[in-house]
């Protein structure tokens, strides 16, 4: 995702994130490899990004 983010994309592309987001928090609790760890930040990372592009909470 970039700063020419189109908003209009935030409602579809919120709830997908944050369901990556929860899969991801599913396999950590086997354990948190570093790939995982850094999937989870960008995840993170990307759902902040869009609200606070969009102005959502």
């Amino acid at each position: 995702m970039n700063s020419e983010y189109d908003c209009a994309n935030a409602h579809e592309d919120l709830p997908k994130l944050k369901d990556e987001y929860h899969s991801l928090k599913t396999k950590a609790l086997g354990g948190l490899s570093d790939e995982i760890e850094q999937e989870l930040h960008r995840v993170e990372n990307q759902i902040h990004f869009v609200k606070n592009k969009c102005s959502l909470r």
